[in-house]
């Protein structure tokens, strides 16, 4: 004869502990019987949430059991209707259990068997004889899917996360004295409320941190997570309760949603678990929502570990529901697996207050107000620092939202308005224009603009900076907005984030002037300066966004500046209005690298904006201003170290020192309105508005502007035996002198290094006039001015060749040069001589 132990579980399951060893007589054959047992004399523990609907919701299954699988244990019920309980049945009969699963997880089950009044009689005697001794022992595991029976997602899952354990033993086998008795079962206190098994006492002792738990557990660093590898671990490597509860909850989370075809032979790991009741807020949760007026919707579990209780969710553990297709996702969640009791509380409200397990419980209605948070939001570290309920209201149209983090991240965010009849959110989103999102190395601030009156739906996401997989849902928010203000519509921004980029650091940007994400307020000329502060050398590209402003006309609104160790973006704003200002960069040496967004700054010009005829040059280069390319090309000590020089009278000196004794200099002066007029312009050309002069190792560049307007002032180099110069860098000249410039003389290329004209500076001389003629030039033995008669000139004692000539009626008059006796005379420059009707 042999006894059948029947023992009420769910995962994880209630059981005392055991310890099993090898049969010492293994089953030779196998055989299977079929045995009934009557519902008197097997009952389920009571639950407070069971009602009479209880009975009408029962899965079957039938369980085929190997005789081959059997082992040998000692395994005493913890069940007191059980615990003097012994069933025989004949060897030779087939074992079929047919089990019935109720709504809140709990398992009836019922034994058939072929010779009822032969069982009957062995359950008397077994009974009579309070024996408790077992020594075979086999375990089941199964769950069954019947879609009729599901009231809910949530309460199917919780249902499919019951366990059966089914304990076999022969009447025949008695137990040695050898062997270890088995641990008794060990129950909380009950405390004072009745019919409430194993509700934990609260106690001022502080609990363990969910990380201390973890300090001597190494399944879960070595990644073991499949079904296969559960069973092999469990058997083999478990070293303590915390192993084994991981190895249960881990390969539950595997089967859930799932037909389970194979044993997986779980050993009875002697741990205390209970079944928690409560509400929950998960997928399709709208926050806010009134849970008083309806019953709780889900199960979880608590079990005791190391001196505390811990709460874990194989349900949520095991993944989420499509709300679309109302389907289960499969998703593995470590998160829920001993979650701290802080965490667990914003997502799981239990019946029983204690199990809270919080030195100060909060109340359901407290529980609705808390802010819809995902597991992610704590795996990623984040704290949601405003607002601290679920629903904002906005202040004159406007609210921020703001969020902090351990690490970097990369944040995002979605909008939608409600419907106002059906309360759910919309499916297009609110344009990003309504939102200003800026992201740092602390967290995020966000700073919501609704465009009209309404409830909205806001979903914040993120994840860790680098990651190029998809964000993370972290957050659900309600907005209200009553009324909203009357403002300017906000340029696209399809990065989202404003200010500087929370990844900036890593692309060499350290710094920058516009730190947050407000408004740079324009000046009233409508120009703006953005200047980035990088840790190595870099280049930069940036773009100007307007709803107005055509992309060919943005380009004349922006001037790069890239140096060694900071980056200047100069801004025009032609209108009024809302700008976005985008800056990429990459790395100065990498050529083929890609650019990276760094920044997006938003800049708002109040004014009418700058005139379009005093817009940048249309040929400017990225390379405006001393910088990385002047640098490399060996000039320094700039006078003017910005992109930018103004004329107020028209003219300017701009000096720098030239390390390269070999590099040639030449400059360029250009316009856009000379390019319209020079065909049909009497006037000189701009080569005769630029004048350079070089000193040893100092090299002028003087500019006399002919009239008012935006020039560009172009330096180039070269080093011979190269042809063709290389540009270094523009300058940006604005002259607001209303007067014409005179011309300088136009010069050859005689005049060379150390030629220095002192006077007279215009390049146009009266007529009929002497002039005095005064200048430099060190490796002449003979300098003299051809007018109406040939002049020398004599050098004096500070090496300065000077003399007098009369003009007379020429129209041109030459200044020459030789260097020895017997060379022929070298033209310098040539003066042009205005006619005599164009003094009157």
């Amino acid at each position: 004869m042999t006894d059948v132990m029947f023992q009420k579980a769910s995962f994880p399951f209630s059981c005392s502990p055991c310890h099993t060893q090898a049969d010492k007589q293994p089953v030779a054959e196998q055989k299977s019987v079929n045995v009934r047992l009557e519902q008197e004399t097997l009952k389920p523990a009571k639950h407070p949430n069971n009602s009479q609907n209880q009975n009408n919701s029962k899965l079957q299954h039938e369980d085929t059991v190997s005789a081959s699988k059997v082992r040998e244990a000692h395994a005493p019920s913890t069940d007191p209707v059980l615990h003097n309980t012994d069933m025989g049945y004949s060897a030779n009969s087939s074992l079929l259990s047919e089990s019935t699963v109720s709504t809140n997880g709990t398992i009836k089950t019922h034994v058939t068997s072929d010779k009822k009044d032969r069982d009957s009689v062995s359950v008397e005697k077994s009974q009579a004889k309070g024996k408790a001794s077992y020594k075979t022992v086999f375990e089941k595991w199964a769950s069954l899917q019947y879609e009729e029976q599901r009231p809910s997602t949530k309460r199917q899952l919780s249902a499919e996360s019951a366990a059966k354990c089914v304990t076999v033993r022969k009447r025949s086998t008695v137990a040695s004295n050898e062997e270890e008795p088995a641990k008794p079962f060990t129950h909380t206190n009950l405390g004072t409320q009745p019919r409430k098994a194993g509700l934990p006492i609260r106690s001022s002792c502080q609990r363990q941190p969910r990380r201390q738990l973890f300090s001597s557990t190494g399944l879960k660093e070595q990644g073991v997570f499949s079904p296969q590898s559960i069973a092999r671990v469990i058997t083999q490597e478990a070293k303590n309760e915390l192993e084994k509860i991981r190895a249960i909850w881990v390969w539950l989370c595997h089967q859930i949603g799932k037909y389970i075809h194979s044993h997986t032979h779980i050993r009875e790991v002697g741990i205390q678990c209970e079944e928690v009741s409560g509400y929950s807020k998960g997928i399709g949760q709208r926050p806010g929502h009134r849970l008083a007026d309806k019953p709780s919707d889900h199960m979880w579990n608590a079990v005791w570990v190391k001196g505390q209780w811990g709460l874990l969710d194989a349900c949520w553990g095991a993944g989420t529901v499509n709300m679309d297709t109302k389907t289960f996702v499969k998703r593995f969640d470590d998160f829920y697996f001993l979650t701290e009791p802080k965490d667990f509380i914003n997502s799981h409200f239990p019946d029983e207050e204690n199990w809270q397990l919080l030195n100060a419980p909060i109340s359901l209605k407290q529980f609705e107000l808390i802010p819809l948070k995902t597991s992610a939001f704590y795996t990623l570290g984040l704290t949601l620092l405003q607002p601290t309920q679920y629903k904002i209201t906005t202040d004159d149209g406007e609210t921020t939202v703001s969020v902090s983090s351990c690490g970097l991240l990369t944040f995002a965010y979605e909008l939608r308005q409600r419907d106002l009849e059906t309360g759910s959110a919309g499916q297009s989103e609110v344009d990003s224009s309504c939102g200003l999102l800026s992201v740092t190395q602390q967290g995020m601030s966000l700073r919501l603009l609704p465009p009209e009156p309404g409830t909205y739906e806001l979903k914040l996401f993120a994840r860790p900076e680098g990651d190029s997989g998809s964000l993370l849902w972290v957050c659900t928010l309600e907005l209200e907005c009553p009324a909203v203000q009357q403002r300017q519509s906000l340029p696209a921004n399809p990065y989202l984030s404003w200010g500087l980029g929370s990844s900036a650091g890593l692309h060499g940007v350290t710094g920058c002037s516009l730190p947050s994400q407000d408004a740079l307020e324009v000046g009233e000329r409508g120009e703006c300066e953005v200047v980035l502060d990088t840790s190595r050398s870099l280049m930069m590209v940036c773009e100007l966004i307007h709803p107005e402003l055509e992309v060919a006309l943005a380009k004349r609104c922006l001037a790069l500046q890239i140096a060694a160790e900071k980056l200047v973006c100069n801004v025009l704003c032609p209108y009024r209005g809302y700008y976005r200002l985008s800056v990429f960069v990459r790395d100065y040496e990498d050529g083929s690298g890609s650019f990276q967004n760094v920044g997006n700054f938003l800049l708002r010009c109040r004014s009418s904006g700058m005139n379009q005829n005093q817009l940048y040059p249309p040929d400017l280069s990225p390379w405006c201003g001393p910088g990385m390319r002047t640098q490399t090309a060996g000039l320094l000590h700039f006078s003017h170290t910005g992109a930018l020089v103004n004329l107020p009278k028209g003219r300017c000196n701009i000096t720098f020192h030239c390390t390269s004794s070999q590099l040639q200099v030449h400059a360029v002066l250009s316009a856009e309105w000379y390019q319209k007029i020079k065909e049909t312009s009497s006037s000189f050309p701009l080569s005769r508005h630029i004048l350079l002069t070089f000193t040893d190792s100092k090299v002028t560049v003087s500019v006399c502007a002919p009239q008012p307007g935006v020039y560009r002032l172009g330096l180039y180099g070269r080093t011979p035996p190269q042809q063709d110069y290389t540009p270094l860098c523009d300058y940006v000249l604005r002259s607001v002198w209303d007067r014409c410039g005179e011309p300088f003389p136009c010069v050859y290329s005689a005049w060379g290094k150390g030629c220095v004209l002192l006077e007279p500076r215009g390049g146009v001389l009266a007529p009929q006039s002497w002039v005095c003629f005064r200048m430099r030039v060190p490796v002449a033995c003979k300098v003299s001015v051809l007018g109406e008669q040939r002049v020398d000139l004599k050098m004096n004692k500070s090496k300065v060749w000077e003399g007098k000539a009369f003009t007379g009626n020429l129209t041109q008059i030459k200044l020459t040069a030789a260097t020895s006796d017997t060379s022929d005379m070298a033209v310098l420059m040539t003066f042009d001589v205005l006619e005599q009707e164009s003094t009157l």
